[in-house]
C-alpha cells in the first residue's frame, strides 16, 4: 500500500499570536535517542550476550525470525526505557532506535519482534534455564566490578531483602500474606556494596510465592555469591546484612565455617527481654529526665536452643518518649559475629542496610519490576530477571555519572534526563548519525558520561 501523502495535523488556533499547527511526519524519528546509552552499558557489562546463552532455543531453526539474544535485548532495553508491557512492541517495533540498539539497521532493518512472539518468548524458560539466568546475572555483576576495582576492596558487604509484590489476578502461587494483608508474592532481592561506595549493585531478583519464609533460597544465593566473591576478590573482608527472619542455626554456622561475618536481626523472646530489662530501665531513667526517646546500647552472650553454642549478641533498648503519652519500651536485638562498640555495630552497620530501601523503591516505582501478570510462575520469574537486567544496566549507567549531576540519580531521574531524548536518524552508506536537540539543557554532562561509556569525539 502507497504510503499517504497527506498528514493529519493538529491546529491550536488561539493558542498563540499565531494559528499554531502540529504534524506528525518527522520520518526515522524516535524519542528515546538517549537509549543508545544502553548499549553502551550492556557493552561494558556484557550482560545480554551472558544471558542469552543461558536460554536453550527449542524452536526450528530454519523458522526463527528473532534470535533468543534480539528478543532478550528488545525486552530488556525497553524495560529500561520505561516500557513495562509487552504490548508496548507493537508501537516500538519499528523504531529507529530501538531496532539501532538491538542490532538492526535503524532505517531499512527489520521491525523488532511483536507483541505476541515476546509473549511467547517470555513463557518458554524452563526451571533450569531460569536457574542459569539467575546464576549468570550474578556473574556479570562479580565479573564487571572485579574488572573495574581490579580485584581489590577492602570489604565487601551483602544485603538480602525480602519485598512484597502484590497480584491482582489468578496468577501462579500467588498466596495470602497477613502481613502484607493481600494476595502477593515475595521476591527476594540480593545487593553488593564495595568498601564505602554509595551505591549498593543488584546482583539476583529471585520470585517466591507469597507464603515463603524469608529465607527460602537464601542458601542458594549465598553460596554462588560468596564462592564467586572470594575468587573475585580474595582479599576482601565479606560481611553479611539480614532482617529479622534469617537467624537460624543452619545459617550461622554456614557463614562461620566461609568465613564470612554478619550481623542479622532477631525476634524477641522472653529470655531476650529480660536480658533487655537492666539498659531499658536506664533507658527509661534518662527519657523521664531528658523528656525525649533515649536509647542504651549493650551486648550479651546468649544460645538459643537450637543453637550449638552461644554468640554474641547487641541489644538496642529504647525507650520511646512522646508528650501526653506513656513511655513505651522498644527493644530490638542482633546476632552478630563483629567485635567492637555495640552501639556502632547497631548504628552504622546494620542500621544502614535501610538503603537498600531506597534500591527496592527504584526497581518498583522506576522499572516496575512487581508488573508480575502472567498466568505462569515461571514467566513471571523470567519476568523479574529481565527488569533485573536493566537495573543492572541502569546501574552501570549511574555509575558512568558519578562525576556528574545524575552521581545518585533515581532510575526515572536517569532515564528522562538521559534516555528520552528526541532524536532523527539518518542512515548513508558510510555512517548512521543520530541528531539530538542542541537545545538539550545537560548537554556537557551527558558529553561526559557519552565519554565514559566509550564514546570518542569525532
Amino acid at each position: 500500500m502507497a504510503k499517504p501523502t497527506t498528514t493529519p495535523c493538529l491546529l491550536f488556533p488561539e493558542l498563540v499570536d499565531r494559528p499554531l499547527i502540529l504534524r506528525f511526519d518527522q520520518d526515522h524519528g524516535s524519542s528515546d535517542g538517549g537509549a543508545i546509552l544502553l548499549k553502551a552499558a550492556d557493552r561494558r557489562v556484557g550482560l545480554i550476550d551472558r544471558l542469552a546463552g543461558c536460554i536453550r532455543d527449542s524452536r526450528q531453526s530454519a523458522k526463527i525470525t528473532h534470535e533468543i539474544a534480539d528478543l532478550l535485548s528488545q525486552r530488556v532495553f525497553a524495560l529500561a526505557c520505561g516500557y513495562a508491557d509487552a504490548n508496548d512492541a507493537a508501537r516500538l517495533s519499528n523504531d529507529p532506535i530501538h531496532k539501532l540498539i538491538c542490532g538492526r539497521d535503524p532505517i531499512s532493518g527489520d521491525a523488532l519482534a511483536s507483541q505476541p512472539t515476546l509473549s511467547r518468548f517470555e513463557n518458554t524458560a524452563d526451571r533450569k534455564d531460569l536457574l542459569r539466568l539467575g546464576v549468570a546475572l550474578g556473574e556479570a555483576v562479580i565479573e564487571r566490578h572485579r574488572r573495574r576495582l581490579r580485584g581489590r576492596a577492602h570489604r565487601i558487604t551483602i544485603d538480602l531483602d525480602p519485598t512484597d509484590d502484590l497480584t491482582h489476578g489468578g496468577q501462579q502461587h500467588a498466596l495470602f500474606n497477613g502481613f502484607y494483608g493481600g494476595y502477593c508474592y515475595l521476591p527476594l532481592l540480593g545487593f553488593v556494596r564495595f568498601d564505602d561506595e554509595p551505591d549498593q549493585y543488584l546482583f539476583t531478583a529471585l520470585l517466591r510465592p507469597g507464603n515463603a519464609e524469608p529465607k527460602r533460597g537464601a542458601f542458594g544465593i549465598l553460596y554462588r555469591l560468596i564462592e564467586g566473591l572470594i575468587a573475585a576478590f580474595p582479599k576482601a573482608d565479606l560481611l553479611l546484612r539480614l532482617d529479622g527472619g534469617f537467624a537460624g542455626p543452619d545459617l550461622l554456622e554456614f557463614l562461620e565455617a566461609a568465613g564470612v561475618a554478619y550481623v542479622i536481626g532477631m525476634a524477641e523472646n522472653p529470655k531476650l527481654r529480660r536480658i533487655a530489662d537492666g539498659a531499658l530501665k536506664k533507658a527509661r531513667r534518662r527519657s523521664r529526665r531528658s523528656g525525649k526517646s533515649e536509647r542504651v546500647f549493650t551486648s550479651c552472650r546468649y544460645a538459643a536452643r537450637s543453637w550449638s553454642r552461644k554468640r554474641r549478641v547487641v541489644v538496642k533498648a529504647e525507650v520511646v518518649h512522646h508528650a501526653g503519652r506513656a513511655l513505651r519500651d522498644n527493644a530490638r536485638f542482633v546476632v552478630t559475629s563483629m567485635k567492637g562498640d555495640a552501639a556502632t555495630i547497631y548504628q552504622s552497620e546494620y542500621c544502614a542496610r535501610g538503603e537498600i530501601e531506597n534500591r527496592v523503591k527504584e526497581l518498583k516505582l522506576g522499572l516496575e519490576i512487581d508488573r508480575t501478570s502472567c498466568s505462569r510462575f515461571l514467566a513471571n520469574q523470567f519476568r523479574v530477571l529481565m527488569t533485573a537486567a536493566a537495573y543492572v544496566l541502569m546501574q552501570e549507567i549511574r555509575l558512568a555519572a558519578r562525576r556528574t549531576r545524575w552521581a545518585r540519580a533515581q532510575v526515572s531521574t536517569l532515564r528522562d534526563h538521559l534516555l528520552k531524548l528526541g532524536a532523527r536518524v539518518v542512515s548513508s552508506v558510510r555512517r548512521l548519525v543520530v541528531h539530538l536537540p542542541s537545545s538539550y539543557p545537560y548537554l556537557d554532562d551527558w558529553h561526559h558520561l557519552a565519554k565514559t561509556l566509550g564514546a570518542s569525539f569525532g
